[in-house]
């Protein structure tokens, strides 16, 4: 009898083709970085190449003379593919295939890629194809017969080929209509927003750079059981979670989608209305792997990607994250901050300092009341604890003796309902 056919998925085989345009440029560590992308995405890297060069070159990315080593290179590693670490024009895609005769990928399609495998939510897939859909119509013209060389592996997942087939005409349709779903989702999100307004709940997102453990700060301080794996965009599905603080203050904490260097223009396009979850939280949690010999560099890209997408004049806590893995004495600091820490989301070190300091920041916001309700108002103290933070509570003869810090939208009508025949007042917290 014969044995039935067994099919296994072949690991691509790709090599990495970089440009430094000058001396001290990161050239080396964007392409150690594109190779956590390739590997995330499912391929090996078998070998990298970089040029040096006043400019990228308009036709084929790379010298003809760095061409040539690069084929050499496909034949003696076996690679069957190169990906590039910038955008490629659909020119450049063309002239090297042409040249190299192989698949010819570039920073911005894998990110495609392993956002395609990662998104989970009916938001995110519509997210990720909308931006696979704009890349893939601005190479249409330009592909010409290498999209018959995409049949398969990295690069292709998500409506990858079933979209490829279509002309400019559906494509465009088709980026229309999702157009409209994300205006939905747009929508739902203010609508959201404003419900947390009119609560008085205040909202912190956590942002950082890829990997850099906000999801396990997430599921460490409210059990919000998001996935967690030493990968780049491990999670890219929002998620917010309420926080109890020990004072019974109550703050949202959402977590968003890690930046990178080079973010695809496409994907911070289509992950606007999630990625602006920071632009409307009332403070920014910016989370560091502090054990990251790149981390000042990585913190200077989070705080580019937050000045592109409007994010102003908030409070900004600093965590210094992954503390077991870094000096004792190494000195860590971050200028734009207004409180740093450093902390380890794993093992829940330096978490208890953290919460203090939220406490100190939502408290920013409140207003000292103190005085006496009629018993006719005892429900306002309801109030109080869920918005406020109660400090003292005494039931007497003429009413319950109230101090606490109260949010400064609703004080006016929290002190108008106090019994002021008595001796009462009111301060505001200095």
């Amino acid at each position: 009898m014969k044995e039935p056919f067994k099919i296994e998925e072949v690991e691509e085989k790709v090599i990495l083709v970089g440009v430094s345009l000058s001396d001290g440029d990161d050239a080396e560590d964007s392409l150690l970085e594109l190779a956590e992308l390739v590997k995330t995405a499912g391929a090996e890297v078998v070998g990298t190449a970089i040029q040096s060069r006043d400019s990228i070159h308009p036709g084929t990315y790379v010298g003809k003379g760095k061409l040539q080593e690069i084929r050499q290179m496909i034949i003696e590693f076996g690679a069957t593919g190169i990906v590039c670490d910038d955008e490629l024009s659909p020119a450049q895609i063309r002239n090297m295939e042409d040249e190299l005769d192989t698949k010819v990928m570039d920073r911005t399609l894998i990110i495609l890629d392993i956002f395609a495998a990662r998104a989970s939510t009916s938001e995110g897939k519509i997210q990720v194809e909308l931006a696979q859909l704009k890349y893939r119509l601005s190479r249409l013209t330009g592909l010409g017969i290498s999209l018959s060389r995409l049949g398969g592996g990295i690069g292709t997942r998500g409506p990858g080929e079933k979209k490829l087939e279509m002309d400019r005409r559906l494509i465009k349709n088709r980026i229309a209509q999702l157009n409209r779903e994300l205006e939905e989702v747009r929508k739902h999100r203010e609508v959201t927003r404003g419900q947390r307004s009119r609560n008085q709940t205040k909202v912190a997102a956590i942002v950082g750079y890829t990997n850099a453990g906000k999801s396990t700060l997430l599921n460490t301080m409210t059990n919000a059981q998001v996935l967690e794996e030493d990968k780049l965009f491990a999670t890219l599905d929002p998620t917010t979670r309420n926080l109890k603080l020990d004072s019974g203050q109550e703050i949202l904490l959402t977590d968003t989608v890690g930046f990178i260097r080079k973010l695809p223009h496409h994907l911070v396009e289509a992950f606007r209305s999630t990625l602006e979850e920071a632009k409307y939280a009332d403070m920014i949690i910016h989370v560091v792997d502090a054990s990251n010999p790149q981390k000042e560099k990585q913190m200077h890209i989070v705080y580019e990607t937050l000045d592109m997408l409007g994010v102003k004049d908030k409070k900004i806590v600093t965590l210094f994250n992954k503390l077991d893995k870094v000096e004792e004495n190494e000195i860590l600091h971050d200028f734009k901050a207004d409180k740093t820490l450093k902390i380890s989301a794993k093992s829940g070190e330096g978490l208890t300092q953290f919460k203090e300091v939220l406490e100190e920041i939502l408290r920013e916001d409140k207003k000292l009341l103190e005085g006496i309700f009629p018993y006719n108002q005892g429900g306002q103290l309801t109030v109080i604890r869920k918005y406020g933070e109660l400090l003292e509570e005494e039931y007497r003869e003429n009413g319950i003796y109230v101090k606490a810090f109260v949010p400064i939208e609703i004080y006016s009508n929290l002190e108008n309902s106090m019994n002021y025949s008595e001796n009462i007042h009111s301060t505001e917290n200095s």
